[in-house]
């Protein structure tokens, strides 16, 4: 459990990077703020939400088996 949570953290930060990298690149070509916004968002949006799919079956409950209630 230690270990998937360092995974997580890790992972959550490489995201965080990842995601400012992505606004630099798209900002550096970019004229006006829709120029930047749409862009960034069109790529950012489905690996977030990829993300967070990850994270919530990683985190979620755990069941001991079938007859777990």
């Amino acid at each position: 459990m230690r270990a998937q949570k360092l995974v997580l953290t890790v992972a959550s930060l490489l995201l965080a990077l990842g995601t400012l990298l992505v606004f630099v690149a798209v900002d550096a070509h970019s004229h006006s703020a829709s120029d930047t916004i749409r862009p960034f968002l069109i790529t950012m949006v489905p690996i977030w939400a990829a993300f967070g799919l990850v994270l919530w079956a990683a985190t979620g409950p755990r069941s001991n088996g079938p007859d777990d209630r």
